[in-house]
Protein backbone atom coordinates (compact mmCIF):
# COMPACT_ATOMS: atom_id res chain seq x y z
CA UNK A 1 0.00 0.00 0.00
CA UNK A 2 2.70 2.66 0.71
CA UNK A 3 4.60 2.06 -2.40
CA UNK A 4 1.44 2.44 -4.11
CA UNK A 5 1.07 5.68 -2.53
CA UNK A 6 4.28 7.02 -3.53
CA UNK A 7 3.56 5.36 -7.20
CA UNK A 8 0.38 7.55 -7.41
CA UNK A 9 2.10 10.94 -5.99
CA UNK A 10 4.89 10.52 -8.80
CA UNK A 11 2.40 9.89 -11.26
CA UNK A 12 0.11 12.63 -9.71
CA UNK A 13 3.51 14.95 -10.24
CA UNK A 14 4.10 13.85 -13.70
CA UNK A 15 0.70 14.64 -15.28
CA UNK A 16 1.01 18.19 -13.81
CA UNK A 17 2.61 19.55 -16.90
CA UNK A 18 3.58 23.02 -15.43
CA UNK A 19 4.36 20.92 -12.10
CA UNK A 20 3.54 24.53 -9.86
CA UNK A 21 1.92 21.59 -7.20
CA UNK A 22 5.35 19.66 -7.15
CA UNK A 23 7.69 21.77 -8.05
CA UNK A 24 7.76 23.99 -5.04
CA UNK A 25 10.55 25.81 -3.56
CA UNK A 26 12.70 24.40 -0.76
CA UNK A 27 11.07 24.27 2.21
CA UNK A 28 10.46 27.59 4.34
CA UNK A 29 12.32 26.01 7.16
CA UNK A 30 14.36 22.73 7.94
CA UNK A 31 11.91 20.16 9.61
CA UNK A 32 12.48 18.13 6.06
CA UNK A 33 16.24 18.28 6.75
CA UNK A 34 16.06 17.75 10.27
CA UNK A 35 13.51 14.44 9.76
CA UNK A 36 15.98 13.01 7.10
CA UNK A 37 18.48 13.50 9.87
CA UNK A 38 20.37 16.20 9.05
CA UNK A 39 23.69 16.18 6.88
CA UNK A 40 24.42 12.96 9.00
CA UNK A 41 21.53 11.58 7.94
CA UNK A 42 21.60 12.48 4.66
CA UNK A 43 25.23 11.04 4.41
CA UNK A 44 24.33 7.69 5.73
CA UNK A 45 20.91 7.33 3.22
CA UNK A 46 23.06 8.14 0.16
CA UNK A 47 25.73 5.56 1.79
CA UNK A 48 22.73 3.15 1.67
CA UNK A 49 21.26 4.06 -1.46
CA UNK A 50 24.28 3.75 -3.48
CA UNK A 51 25.25 0.27 -2.41
CA UNK A 52 21.36 -0.76 -3.62
CA UNK A 53 21.61 1.13 -6.45
CA UNK A 54 24.61 -0.41 -7.85
CA UNK A 55 22.91 -3.79 -6.73
CA UNK A 56 19.87 -3.64 -8.76
CA UNK A 57 20.25 -4.56 -12.32
CA UNK A 58 17.70 -1.46 -13.81
CA UNK A 59 20.02 0.97 -11.94
CA UNK A 60 23.32 -0.35 -11.26
CA UNK A 61 24.37 -0.14 -15.33
CA UNK A 62 23.92 3.60 -15.33
CA UNK A 63 25.99 3.72 -11.99
CA UNK A 64 28.63 1.91 -12.44
CA UNK A 65 30.63 3.92 -14.77
CA UNK A 66 30.19 7.14 -13.22
CA UNK A 67 32.27 8.71 -9.96
CA UNK A 68 29.73 7.47 -7.43
CA UNK A 69 31.65 8.98 -4.38
CA UNK A 70 30.98 12.41 -6.55
CA UNK A 71 27.57 10.97 -7.04
CA UNK A 72 26.83 10.53 -3.54
CA UNK A 73 28.20 13.86 -2.49
CA UNK A 74 26.02 15.55 -5.28
CA UNK A 75 23.15 13.62 -4.23
CA UNK A 76 23.61 14.46 -0.51
CA UNK A 77 24.22 18.36 -1.27
CA UNK A 78 21.00 18.28 -3.51
CA UNK A 79 18.45 16.77 -0.82
CA UNK A 80 19.86 18.96 1.94
CA UNK A 81 19.31 22.11 -0.35
CA UNK A 82 16.03 20.67 -1.32
CA UNK A 83 14.98 19.80 2.02
CA UNK A 84 15.75 23.31 3.96
CA UNK A 85 19.14 22.73 5.04
CA UNK A 86 22.11 24.72 4.76
CA UNK A 87 23.78 23.02 2.26
CA UNK A 88 24.59 24.63 -1.53
CA UNK A 89 23.65 22.34 -4.67
CA UNK A 90 26.66 22.94 -6.81
CA UNK A 91 26.45 19.97 -9.55
CA UNK A 92 25.30 20.70 -13.39
CA UNK A 93 21.99 20.94 -13.94
CA UNK A 94 19.67 18.00 -14.65
CA UNK A 95 18.97 18.40 -17.87
CA UNK A 96 22.05 18.50 -19.38
CA UNK A 97 23.80 15.68 -16.95
CA UNK A 98 21.78 14.13 -18.17
CA UNK A 99 20.90 14.57 -21.57
CA UNK A 100 23.38 11.96 -23.55
CA UNK A 101 22.26 9.11 -21.16
CA UNK A 102 19.17 7.91 -22.93
CA UNK A 103 17.18 7.01 -19.74
CA UNK A 104 13.76 6.25 -19.83
CA UNK A 105 10.44 6.44 -17.54
CA UNK A 106 11.36 2.71 -16.19
CA UNK A 107 14.71 3.98 -15.52
CA UNK A 108 13.47 6.68 -12.80
CA UNK A 109 10.90 4.72 -11.26
CA UNK A 110 13.27 2.27 -10.63
CA UNK A 111 15.50 4.74 -9.07
CA UNK A 112 12.76 6.11 -6.96
CA UNK A 113 11.69 2.68 -5.86
CA UNK A 114 15.41 1.84 -4.94
CA UNK A 115 15.33 5.22 -2.95
CA UNK A 116 12.18 4.25 -1.20
CA UNK A 117 13.78 1.37 0.07
CA UNK A 118 16.76 2.94 0.95
CA UNK A 119 14.94 5.54 2.96
CA UNK A 120 12.72 2.80 4.56
CA UNK A 121 15.57 1.12 5.77
CA UNK A 122 16.86 4.10 7.63
CA UNK A 123 13.55 4.26 9.18
CA UNK A 124 12.33 7.78 7.75
CA UNK A 125 8.67 8.60 7.93
CA UNK A 126 6.10 7.96 5.07
CA UNK A 127 5.30 11.34 5.22
CA UNK A 128 8.63 12.77 5.43
CA UNK A 129 9.67 10.88 2.07
CA UNK A 130 6.56 11.83 0.38
CA UNK A 131 7.55 15.31 1.08
CA UNK A 132 10.80 14.15 0.04
CA UNK A 133 9.68 12.82 -3.52
CA UNK A 134 7.47 15.68 -4.36
CA UNK A 135 10.34 17.58 -4.00
CA UNK A 136 11.98 15.34 -6.41
CA UNK A 137 9.61 14.38 -8.89
CA UNK A 138 9.39 17.35 -10.90
CA UNK A 139 13.20 16.51 -12.07
CA UNK A 140 11.73 13.62 -13.97
CA UNK A 141 11.27 16.15 -17.33
CA UNK A 142 15.00 16.83 -17.22
CA UNK A 143 16.08 13.48 -16.71
CA UNK A 144 13.94 11.28 -18.75
CA UNK A 145 14.97 11.17 -22.89
CA UNK A 146 11.96 12.43 -24.51
CA UNK A 147 11.08 9.81 -26.70
CA UNK A 148 11.72 11.47 -29.67
CA UNK A 149 15.03 12.39 -28.93
CA UNK A 150 15.85 8.97 -27.39
CA UNK A 151 18.76 6.65 -29.62
CA UNK A 152 17.35 4.65 -31.84
CA UNK A 153 18.38 0.78 -32.00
Amino acid sequence: MKKTLASLLLVACNLLAAGTACAQAAPQNDQLYKAFGEKSGLVSLMDDFMVRLLADPRTGPHFKPANQQRVKEQLVDQLCALSGGPCVYKGADMKSSHANLDIKKSDFHALVEVLQQSMDAKGIPFRKQNEMLALLAPMNRDIITPPETAAKP
